[in-house]
């Protein structure tokens, strides 16, 4: 299955056994963890790809890439750092999120 943008959501992947596993995910999963290494507290709405699928299916339903974020992380600071930035930020006793920090 190609990851072609103009193919259809369920094309791509994410009809309706993907919304199942989606809410599902996120029943268990229900806090963003992004903002959990920065300290804070907020609802988890998307589950991301850690590793991007790019329509490699077997990646795509596979739960260990699956993580909860909520949807300002999502769309920030992930696509931040799938175009090779940095996660900004640090945790509560203020050392940078980002694992490829140098202090981490």
């Amino acid at each position: 299955m190609s990851c072609d943008p103009r193919e259809s959501a369920a094309k791509r992947g994410y009809g309706r056994r993907w919304r199942k596993a989606r809410e599902d995910y996120l029943a268990a999963n229900p806090l963003c963890v992004f903002c959990q290494k920065r300290g804070r507290v907020a609802a988890a709405t998307v589950v991301d790809h850690i590793v991007p699928h790019r329509g490699d299916m077997k990646l795509f339903w596979r739960r260990s890439n699956w993580q909860a974020l909520c949807k300002p992380c999502h769309d920030i600071d992930k696509q931040r750092l799938e175009r090779g930035g940095s996660l900004p930020g640090c945790d509560a006793s203020g050392i940078p999120i980002d694992p490829n920090h140098h202090w981490s």
